[in-house]
This record gives C-alpha cells, structure tokens and sequence, in this order.
C-alpha cells in the first residue's frame, strides 16, 4: 500500500527550465484527496573554492487560496506585460549557464 499511496500522492509534475534557473510544478493530493501545488525554484550557486549546491526555494498553494494567488499573478504579469512587453519575447540567442 505505501507504493500506492505514493503513487496517489503525485498527481502531475512540470519543470521549466529558465536560464540558471529551474522551476518545478507539482500537483499532489493530501490524504483527504485534495489537491494542492508547490511550486520550486532550484539555482545552481558555486561557492568560493568553484563547488556548487542547489538552492531551493518552495512555495505550497492550497485550493483555498487558488483563485486569489491566480488573480494576483495575472495582474502582477498583465502589468508587466503593458509597461515591458519586450520581456515576453524570446530570445533566441540566450544561453543557459
């Protein structure tokens, strides 16, 4: 049962790699059968003698704060949107470190 459980608790997983940086989207679902999102953004960071960790940061959205945080992020990036435009547009010229 606990590879069941497992299974049940990853619902879906996306990550979106952008430049130094990597940001993972993972549905999961609590024991009652709720869902729920986390959100992850991993940087790669070297240290002074050139080693390197990732540092992670984590965010968890509950299905009672969905429809706000969607109202918040699309007028956080509409605003963005209409005053640099140009930041949605790809480059095709950038490379990832």
């Amino acid at each position: 049962m606990e590879g069941n459980e497992k299974k049940r608790d990853e619902i879906f997983a996306i990550s979106v790699r952008a430049g130094r940086r990597t940001y993972f989207f993972d549905v999961k679902a609590t024991r009652q059968d709720d869902l729920y999102l986390t959100v992850t953004e991993s940087k790669k960071v070297f240290d002074a003698d050139g080693n390197f960790h990732f540092q992670k940061h984590k965010i968890f959205l509950y299905r009672e704060d969905f429809a706000k945080f969607l109202e918040g992020y699309e007028q956080a990036v509409n605003y963005i949107k209409e005053q640099k435009p140009e930041y949605f547009i790809e480059d095709p010229t950038e490379t990832e470190e």
